[in-house]
């Protein structure tokens, strides 16, 4: 495998193999409650982790997804909602799926929007991880590790400046 050579990337802090752990174990949780759902991935990052976990969902899924641009950390993010709704979530189990909730504005915000404006049978949230310190979301959230530390990250979708997202792990930003 190619290692990958920024200036940017500083400790690690998900492997690999955690990162697979982690999958895993979301999944394993979705299983046990759901037959049927509406999986609305948060794009772009959410992109890598929603690819990885319906692969391991055993209940039939439907795919869309849902955009809000903003800036890792921002828990103002006032950027516009962009949601087509490819596929009726009316009276549906759906489950909000991004790489992770960091300070959680724009993930409320989103939840908001889908709450206000679709009848939806339940709205859940699943990621790989959430940081201890995000604002409270009223919603039923899988996640499979809780970070207790509000270091800015890069990998495995989450960006610096629009890049090293595409890191198969999880690491520190270093600036």
């Amino acid at each position: 495998m190619t290692a990958f050579i920024s200036e940017h990337i500083g400790e690690q802090v998900l492997s690999q193999s955690q990162i697979k752990d982690g999958v895993t174990l979301v999944a394993q949780k979705l299983n046990a409650l759901f037959d049927e759902a509406v999986i609305i991935s948060v794009v772009p990052g959410g992109m890598l982790f929603t690819a990885d976990l319906v692969r391991q969902l055993e209940f039939d899924v439907y795919l869309d997804y849902i955009s809000c641009p903003h800036t890792p950390g921002d828990r103002q993010n006032q950027s516009e909602i962009m949601y087509q709704q490819n596929i009726e979530i009316k009276g549906k189990n759906v489950i909000l799926i991004d790489d992770a909730i960091e300070s959680g504005g724009t993930m409320k915000r989103l939840v908001e929007h889908l709450l206000t404006n679709n009848d939806t049978k339940s709205l859940s949230i699943a990621t790989l991880f959430v940081k201890s310190s995000r604002i409270d979301i009223p919603v039923t959230q899988f996640f499979a590790y809780e970070m207790n530390n509000d270091d800015m990250l890069v990998g495995y979708g989450l960006p610096w400046r629009d890049k090293l997202r595409n890191i198969p792990y999880i690491s520190k930003l270093s600036k």
